[in-house]
């Protein structure tokens, strides 16, 4: 088993940290409702999410991962789905098995965190607090942070200059092939977990370093 001098460790948030799904199906299935749409449930949300709320609002009209809705939809869903959201988030999402144990457990290490997120820092710093790990992190990168999102590596640069830590020093700790990309690019390594949002997937695809069950394991490729 590879180990890595990580003085650095940034973990993404949905679907690595949190399952924010049931709260994202509410807000997607309320912004239905009052669209005049049929309801898309939980099961499709969790199929459409990890590339941001926008690209998740664009997904639960046209009900595909890439398609395009009709501009004038999309600009009356987007306003409507964030009011939503902004109600519901926090509300039905749980820590994933071992986050706080592994968060906890690394920050004891005296090794820097941080937090990187496609999602808006609107959203993402009250779920961290609600969800009782904000602390841990000394840093939140969220999608709006930077100009670029993950897949580019801009928001893992900007965590590396932050912390006046070297790219090559760095771990990402993700879900999804967007995570992988990001680190690749960012000159980080990179663990994946094996649950989250990865559009049905296996993460092993990715080819991340290696593929991991729980945030507990992190520590066992440390140095």
């Amino acid at each position: 088993m590879s180990r890595f001098e990580a003085r650095l460790i940034l973990i993404d948030l949905d679907g690595t940290l949190v399952d924010s799904v049931p709260d994202l199906a509410w807000a997607v299935d309320a912004t239905m409702d009052d669209l005049g749409l049929s309801r898309r449930g939980e099961q499709a949300v969790r199929h459409w999410v990890g590339n941001g709320v926008e690209r998740l609002v664009k997904r639960a009209l046209t009900q595909q991962l890439a398609a395009e809705p009709a501009s004038e939809l999309y600009a009356r869903a987007l306003p409507v789905f964030m009011a939503h959201y902004q109600a519901s988030n926090g509300k039905y999402s749980r820590l994933f098995p071992g986050v706080e144990q592994g968060v906890r457990e690394l920050a004891a290490t005296g090794r820097r965190l941080g937090c990187v997120t496609n999602k808006a820092e609107q959203f993402t710093l009250p779920l961290l607090d609600t969800l009782g790990i904000l602390k841990y992190f000394g840093l939140v990168v969220s999608g709006d942070t930077t100009p670029h999102k993950k897949p580019h590596p801009e928001p893992l640069l900007h965590a590396a200059r932050h912390f006046d830590i070297a790219p090559e020093h760095s771990l990402m700790v993700g879900d999804s092939r967007h995570d992988v990309e990001a680190a690749r690019a960012a000159g980080f390594k990179v663990l994946c977990v094996n649950y989250g949002y990865n559009h049905g997937e296996d993460i092993r695809h990715a080819a991340p370093d290696a593929v991991i069950d729980s945030l507990v394991d992190v520590k066992n490729f440390l140095t």
